[in-house]
C-alpha cells in the first residue's frame, strides 16, 4: 500500500514537469510521445483529431487525455479525474463514452447477482484522497455514481 502511495506521487511529480515542457498550440505529437512515451491507447476523433490516452491508475490520481490536433500540433491536454468531468457522466451512458471521457478505471468490478459492474478512479480533491464510482447495469449503461473518501488501508 505504502509503495503504491509513493509511486503514485513520484508519477505526479514526473508528469508536471513532462507537462511544463509541452505547450497547446506548439507541441508536436512526437514532443507528446518523448515527454510520456507511448499512449495505452489512440482514439481517432470525427474532426481528422486524435486523442493519446495515458492513464495512471491505479498507483496515480490521474488520468491524462491529450488531444492532437488535424495539424499535427497538440490542441489540448487534459487530466480528466476531476469534478467538472465527473458531472458529465449521466445514466444511460455507455461504457466506452465513460471510458473515452475518464480513462481507464483503477478497478472493475462485476456483481453476477445484480447484473451490475462497478468502475473506480481514483483521483484527489486537494489533499483528501477520494475514489469515483460509475455503476452499469446489465445493458452496461450507467445506472449511477457516487464519490467517496478514501481511507487509508482502502487500496
Amino acid at each position: 500500500m505504502a509503495m503504491l502511495a509513493l509511486l503514485g506521487g513520484l508519477l505526479a511529480g514526473c508528469d508536471s514537469q513532462r507537462i511544463a515542457k509541452l505547450e497547446e498550440g506548439v507541441a508536436t505529437e512526437a514532443d507528446v510521445r518523448r515527454e510520456f512515451g507511448e499512449p495505452e491507447r489512440v482514439r481517432e476523433e470525427g474532426d481528422g483529431s486524435r486523442t493519446l490516452e495515458y492513464p495512471r491508475q491505479p498507483a496515480g490520481r490521474q488520468n491524462y487525455l491529450i488531444t492532437i490536433g488535424p495539424d499535427g500540433r497538440m490542441s489540448a491536454l487534459r487530466q480528466v479525474l476531476s469534478a467538472r468531468y465527473f458531472a458529465m457522466v449521466s445514466p444511460g451512458m455507455t461504457r466506452q463514452q465513460v471510458r473515452d471521457l475518464l480513462g481507464r478505471p483503477a478497478k472493475r468490478t462485476p456483481y453476477r447477482l445484480s447484473q451490475t459492474e462497478v468502475w473506480d478512479w481514483q483521483y484527489l480533491d486537494g489533499q483528501q484522497e477520494k475514489l469515483f464510482s460509475v455503476t452499469f447495469d446489465a445493458d452496461g449503461l450507467v445506472k449511477g455514481t457516487g464519490s467517496m473518501d478514501q481511507l487509508p488501508g482502502d487500496r
